[in-house]
């Protein structure tokens, strides 16, 4: 039978999945930060930088999510960057976004080991597996969230949106030192990303460069202020 009408599919890219969860009081506890992205974007090295940076003045821990393995953990134990008590590995068994959004239950029990652990902690940063543009942290679980891009992803990626790009608290455009290398053009993806996310905070960066992540660290401490 042929068709008569063609009804297109839409997206908001501000809108993103409805979360199950209510936002936790945070009096008494730490701040929540969710770090997420795609494959390869450099979010290990993001969090491993921002211990280096914060770890003498900010009382934090870290926890990673794999799908099957610890590896993002071991990485940052063997970097040295946080004592290894401090970082709590979950192995998610499938998509990451949903232990960090459909079924926060084993984040929240990580999280609470470490300050059952380390009393008074400040900070606890949650670091997400790999994921795609939609992948986005339930406020039951994270007070804020970054969101991670890289240029090798293509300058496209912001204009593409997804609740990543545009609803995340901040958004860092990783590797820029390698822009040249893989054809992206700097003004085009961070004039895009700026587009997509109105008033929203944008940081371009290379953690060859600035191995510290200062413009992402000097974020970190406005939001426990």
């Amino acid at each position: 039978m042929p068709v008569d009408h063609v009804h297109p599919v839409s997206f908001d890219p501000t809108v993103a999945e409805h979360d199950h969860y209510e936002p936790a009081p945070r009096e008494g506890r730490a701040f929540r930060i969710g770090i997420g992205g795609p494959v390869g974007s450099g979010k290990t090295a993001l969090v491993a930088a921002l211990c280096r940076a914060l770890g003498d003045e900010v009382n934090l821990a870290v926890v990673t999510n794999d799908i099957y393995t610890t590896e993002d953990a071991d990485f940052l134990r063997r970097a040295g960057v946080l004592d290894a008590e401090r970082i709590e590995a979950v192995q998610t068994g499938a998509c990451p976004h949903t232990a960090i959004r459909d079924d926060i239950t084993a984040n929240l029990d990580a999280v609470e080991r470490l300050e059952e652990r380390f009393p008074g902690l400040d900070l606890v940063i949650i670091e997400s597996g790999g994921d795609n543009l939609t992948a986005v942290f339930s406020r039951g679980l994270a007070d804020s969230q970054v969101f991670v891009v890289d240029v090798a992803g293509g300058d496209k990626v912001p204009r593409k949106g997804g609740p990543g790009v545009t609803t995340a608290d901040l958004l860092v455009i990783n590797k820029i030192d390698i822009a040249h290398l893989v054809g992206a053009d700097m003004d085009v993806m961070t004039s895009d990303a700026h587009r997509m996310r109105g008033e929203l905070p944008v940081i371009t960066q290379s953690l060859v460069d600035t191995p510290d992540a200062p413009d992402v660290a000097d974020w970190v401490r406005k939001q426990l202020v």
